[in-house]
């Protein structure tokens, strides 16, 4: 059975960008896979706590040698991972907070960047674990940074993660990025703003449409 894992980041809730481009895609998706399941995941809902000395000593530990105390600090991680391998096709809203990703997603990020488990050191090669999958990532910005601009170096989430989730494996990412998103709390229409956005986002999903269960 296909699955998407929907994942959104914005604090704002009723007033993201983000998240209401995520729901238009998961909404396309649905239509398009009836008997297809979506796992969710709100990263701004969800308690996610940062590394430390004991979870990177649980993490390096061989699954075997490991103590309770130690499982329990990886399974929050073992949780978020298992929704990554589950999937296969992520959605992934992301709002650029100080030209980066918000601090829950780096927390989520943290979690699920793990030795063994999305990616591997065998032979001396670094080598990502999560394939066969799809991303389409859905960002907004307040501000006018993006690759087609004149200061494209104040976007750090395209590349960021370009790298990061190649790092991890994944070979089939789309980005979608709506930037400006500023003006909305100056008077601009947010229906007439988001139309060609949201045409993207469907168009982008009934791409999706056509991978294989």
């Amino acid at each position: 059975m296909h699955t998407l894992l929907h994942v959104d980041s914005s604090p704002l809730y009723g007033q993201s960008v983000s998240r209401e481009l995520t729901s238009a895609f998961v909404a396309e998706w649905k239509s398009a896979h009836p008997e297809g399941t979506v796992v969710y995941r709100d990263l701004s809902a969800t308690s996610i706590p940062p590394l430390n000395a004991d979870w990177l000593g649980a993490a390096f530990t061989p699954s075997e040698a490991r103590t309770p105390q130690q499982e329990q600090l990886l399974a929050c991680s073992d949780s978020l991972i298992a929704e990554l391998e589950q999937a296969k096709e992520y959605v992934i809203g992301v709002p650029m907070h100080n030209y980066s990703v918000p601090s829950v997603m780096k927390l989520w990020i943290d979690q699920i960047t793990r030795v063994g488990k999305t990616f591997s050191h065998a032979g001396g090669t670094q080598k990502g674990l999560l394939h066969g999958k799809k991303a389409t990532f859905i960002i907004a910005t307040g501000s006018i940074h993006d690759r087609r601009t004149e200061s494209p170096s104040f976007n750090f989430v395209e590349t960021y993660l370009e790298a990061l989730f190649d790092f991890l494996g994944l070979t089939d990412m789309a980005f979608i990025t709506v930037i400006g998103t500023g003006v909305l709390n100056h008077g601009q229409d947010r229906n007439a703003f988001l139309a060609p956005h949201l045409q993207a986002v469907k168009a982008q999903a009934q791409v999706s449409s056509h991978m294989k269960a």
